[in-house]
């Protein structure tokens, strides 16, 4: 995680002698013999941000391997992705396999399926593996999730629903079960397409009060934006009328902030803390890569996530995972 200063507040610590001064309401304390500077600080001052990394593809082996590396090399957080099948050139391995296989080869590193199609997955067998894995890794497990890629073999070619609408309805109710189910308590469900007699799930994930949920929302499109404010983060995407995505930039970012800082309520077991997750490429040279995310950090994004899609070469993911995440 990096913590930015604005920068004519970083000038400050130049003075020459120890001292107290006071700007925009906020008490810098300035000691340059120690090199410090301590600070009660207003938030348009200082923001912080956690960097991630979606580890491309690989076998089974080279993943686990990778999360390590990644963790190594001072990242904040490792994902790999949940598709059931591409083409039959491509490898991949089952996620949460390899959520669990990640959870006892690292120790600090938080990580994540990213994203869990909760349409296409019994969310009942969804509960109880990521609270398994939540255990293993001592309550390190982020969930993501949307309503998945219709690309994916799961609906090409295994024939499951791929109807936008329905597919809603099946994450909207999965993610209610798994929150319940998570709860620890006696949990029953009717919905349109889940029934659930009562059942206790134990143990209940580490983290309280739940393992952080993620959920893509479409900017712009008032039901998915509010299924979010239910939960813990926003990986937010800005659809064209074509269909196609809009890059979200800075100034959407800020929008988003507001939005939630104004709508969102903290009810049931919603945490907190609530994420903005934006993800892009950067370059290897940590300084460079930190002027490219430095203003979506300063507009309210709390989380990058650095993507490398299409890269098949492992030794060019690895070199890039070795070289660490961006940094002010």
């Amino acid at each position: 995680m990096s913590l930015f200063i604005a920068p004519g507040i970083r000038r400050l610590a130049y003075l020459a002698k120890p001292q107290k001064i006071i700007i925009n309401f906020c008490i810098f304390e300035i000691n340059p013999s120690y090199g410090e500077l301590i600070f009660n600080l207003h938030p348009e001052l200082a923001y912080s941000m956690k960097f991630g990394f979606i580890i491309p593809g690989g076998s089974s082996q080279q993943i686990v391997k990778l999360a390590a590396e990644t963790e190594k090399a001072g990242w904040d957080g490792v994902f790999y992705y949940d598709d059931i099948y591409t083409d039959s050139k491509t490898e991949m391995s089952a996620a949460w396999p390899i959520m669990a296989a990640i959870a006892v080869s690292t120790k600090k590193i938080k990580f994540g399926s990213i994203l869990t199609a909760i349409g296409r997955r019994r969310p009942w067998e969804v509960a109880r593996e990521s609270v398994t894995v939540d255990q293993l890794s001592n309550g390190r497990l982020i969930l993501p999730t949307g309503l998945g890629w219709v690309g994916d073999g799961a609906y090409t070619k295994a024939g499951m629903e791929s109807d936008r609408k329905i597919r809603a309805e099946l994450l909207d109710e999965g993610l209610e079960i798994i929150d319940g189910l998570w709860s620890g308590k006696p949990f029953a469900y009717k919905g349109k397409h889940n029934h659930i007699k009562t059942m206790t799930f134990i143990p209940r994930p580490v983290q309280s009060p739940r393992i952080p949920i993620w959920v893509v929302g479409a900017w712009g499109k008032s039901k998915s934006v509010l299924r979010v404010l239910k939960y813990d983060g926003l990986i937010p995407v800005i659809k064209k009328p074509d269909g196609s995505h809009e890059e979200v930039r800075p100034k959407k970012i800020r929008e988003m902030k507001e939005f939630v800082s104004t709508k969102r309520k903290i009810r049931g077991n919603c945490r907190k803390d609530f994420d903005i997750i934006k993800d892009g490429v950067t370059p290897s040279n940590e300084r460079k890569a930190g002027e490219i995310v430095e203003p979506f950090a300063e507009a309210g994004a709390t989380w990058w996530t650095e993507i490398m899609w299409g890269t098949k070469k492992y030794q060019k993911v690895l070199e890039r995972v070795q070289a660490g995440p961006p940094k002010f």
